[in-house]
């Protein structure tokens, strides 16, 4: 764990450089959330501030969300939960391409998730291929490990042994006459494990498209207002037996 947080650690210093760009959204969200652990549903709200931001030597992308539902079972009750994402470019540390077919570039990835309520630690060091295909502004497929460093026991989600997660990201614009659509998101496999306990946490699977009109063009704001719905289907959510199929009302301000 020690070697896996020392690369963290890198990379993440060396993107803490100043941006070549940046942009920063913050998103509202509303719609029914299940709590895996009772299968009940509730309505949720969610805030959301993420940033991406380009550096001479790859790439980052953070985001944290503030959760809370309508009824105080301990799950989702004004609680938060984040992930930061830095990358360190193959391509650019060669200043030239290494171009593989359709994949421009690969990267070294050092991941960390973290929540609040939960005190849920994960690192995430791996790598990223960076594809090129017609159409997309972004299209990333990440492979990396699923290290946890939860505090365990009586202090929040208990212990589990080490994963693996594979994660495709990508944002798809797409024009229709005069209206400017997006599809967003990501899909991810997070394989099973077993918890400081012996019980199984079953693999899952996230996906979280988001579909988005870019209501500021209507109104001569260009590319800072959307709206639309972001789409969540999560199969063995947590690790559970429950399934989760829903989709919530979307607004997207960004600078």
């Amino acid at each position: 764990m020690k070697t896996a947080f020392a690369g963290i650690f890198l990379v993440a210093l060396l993107a803490t450089e100043a941006a070549a760009f940046s942009q920063t959204e913050f998103h509202l969200q509303y719609g029914k959330h299940k709590n895996p652990f009772s299968a009940a549903t509730q309505q949720t709200f969610v805030f959301t501030v993420q940033q991406a931001a380009g550096w001479k030597l790859g790439d980052s992308f953070f985001f944290i969300d503030y959760l809370d539902d309508d009824e105080r079972d301990g799950f989702n009750d004004r609680d938060f939960y984040g992930e930061w994402s830095p990358t360190l470019s193959f391509g650019k540390l060669a200043n030239r391409e290494l171009r593989v077919g359709p994949i421009r570039d690969f990267a070294l990835i050092a991941g960390i998730n973290v929540s609040g309520d939960d005190n849920v630690v994960k690192y995430l060091p791996g790598l990223r291929a960076s594809w090129d295909l017609p159409g997309f502004l972004f299209l990333n497929t990440d492979l990396t490990a699923y290290i946890d460093d939860n505090i365990g026991g009586e202090g929040g989600a208990p212990k589990t042994d080490n994963s693996f997660l594979l994660n495709v990201n990508w944002a798809l614009p797409i024009n229709v006459g005069s209206l400017s659509l997006a599809i967003v998101g990501h899909a991810e496999y997070l394989g099973g494990r077993t918890n400081e306990f012996g019980e199984e946490v079953k693999s899952s699977i996230l996906s979280q498209p988001q579909f988005t009109w870019d209501l500021g063009k209507v109104v001569g704001a260009p590319n800072q207002l959307m709206v639309g719905i972001e789409y969540q289907y999560w199969l063995n959510k947590l690790g559970t037996d429950e399934d989760e199929s829903t989709a919530q009302l979307l607004v997207v301000w960004r600078l």
